[in-house]
């Protein structure tokens, strides 16, 4: 699989569906990401919310610190995942969190291109996310 923006994430700001900014940055609402073992659940092109992912996800989801959006370029905060263990790490998963459940939170984009420190395996020690100089991703 090749890095994609999901396609119900784009149809809904089409739409204008509520909820679905990135440029909020709050603990409830806003842009997260998740680090994802693709065997227990990997990128499906009709999935529309976390919830899927429920034990997939490796470490704890971390948010997306000063969020910015500038003709038509996502741009956010480099990331740390302190002390990470567990399964392989395939994927980042980037998705819009809210106050409400993970099955409604929306996803926004998959990233699994290797090379970009992609795969990893965790040892216990921090993984850094350091998102490209152009951006993490442009619509």
């Amino acid at each position: 699989m090749a890095n994609a923006i999901y396609p119900l994430y784009k149809q809904d700001l089409i739409a204008g569906t509520t909820g679905y900014d990135l440029d909020n940055d709050t603990v409830t609402d806003g842009p997260y990401t998740a680090l994802i073992h693709v065997a227990t659940h990997g990128y499906v092109s009709s999935d529309r919310f976390y919830s899927v992912f429920a034990g997939a996800n490796v470490g704890t989801d971390q948010r997306i610190t000063v969020p910015t959006i500038a003709q038509g370029v996502f741009d956010g905060g480099d990331l740390l995942y302190t002390a990470v263990s567990g399964a392989t790490i395939e994927a980042i998963l980037v998705y819009r969190h809210n106050s409400g459940a993970s099955s409604t939170w929306p996803l926004v984009m998959w990233y699994d291109t290797a090379g970009g420190g992609l795969p990893a395996t965790p040892n216990g020690g921090n993984i850094s996310v350091t998102w490209n100089i152009g951006g993490i991703f442009v619509l």
